[in-house]
């Protein structure tokens, strides 16, 4: 079997101060992908190491303290890359790391903001991710994106609806694009498998949110439908702390390859 963790970490240096590495080197994901990293390489805290058997791939944004992507894998990919378009690589928004028997692609969704301001942007990025992943599709791959979307999907999706349908990450056009997204041939992991489990992800700092778990569903993992038959299951780590989001764990009934051998 595989695993695939994907976790925002609302800032690796704030993280690395609620007990990460402990979690990181108990739980030995066969991959890690973190969202909103929030630093460069080269301004990794000591605290933050590499563990043993693992490769570590930074995706960070232009811009000092903000975005970025990283992934830890104990399998090298045959190769990594951005998405290749300027406006969302300068921002760590994805990262595309190709494996013998699937490509991965991490993913840190725009936030839309209030009043829409990043809105544009945010579909803009919605669009490019879908004919990436439709580019790699026709080429006979199967892929797998995680990550933050920054998007409830649906009503089950977040807690307090109703009350949220004027805010960012519940707008209808987000909600209208996540459902385009998926109707390329892509599918929801965890709404496919649990198609009536209320399941949340993100919880605000404010007013005890997560203690009364009045959250959202905002990190997804989804596939291919050809993917599909190839996944064992999926779950919300849910008591994971450290984050203002909690890492989600997709398994994959297939061990990797070795992609040293696959790749000479």
């Amino acid at each position: 079997m595989t695993t695939i963790y994907s976790w925002n970490v609302n800032g690796l240096r704030a993280v690395l101060k609620n007990g990460f590495m402990d979690w990181f080197v108990n739980t030995q994901p066969d991959m890690l992908c973190l969202q909103e990293t929030r630093l460069l390489p080269e301004q990794a805290p000591p605290a933050l190491s590499c563990p043993d058997g693992y490769h570590v791939f930074w995706n960070p944004a232009e811009k000092k303290g903000y975005s970025g992507t990283a992934v830890f894998t104990k399998c090298p990919p045959i190769s990594v890359s951005g998405l290749a378009v300027p406006e969302f690589d300068r921002e760590g928004r994805a990262q595309v790391l190709t494996f013998p028997d699937f490509t991965l692609v991490n993913t840190y969704w725009p936030n839309s903001q209030s009043e829409r301001k990043r809105l544009p942007y945010k579909l803009a990025f919605c669009d490019a991710i879908g004919q990436a992943l439709d580019k790699m599709v026709a080429q006979g791959k199967n892929v797998v994106i995680c990550g933050d979307f920054n998007i409830a999907h649906r009503e089950i999706d977040l807690a307090r609806p109703k009350a949220n349908e004027n805010n960012a990450g519940y707008y209808i056009e987000e909600r209208e694009a996540m459902s385009a997204f998926l109707g390329r041939g892509y599918a929801d992991v965890f709404r496919q498998l649990h198609p009536d489990t209320v399941a949340y992800t993100w919880w605000s700092y404010r007013a005890r949110a997560r203690e009364k778990n009045i959250g959202w569903r905002l990190d997804y993992h989804c596939v291919n439908t050809a993917m599909l038959p190839n996944v064992k299951g999926i779950e919300v780590c849910d008591n994971v702390f450290g984050s203002d989001h909690c890492p989600v764990a997709l398994t994959l009934k297939k061990k990797m390859r070795n992609t040293r051998k696959d790749a000479t």
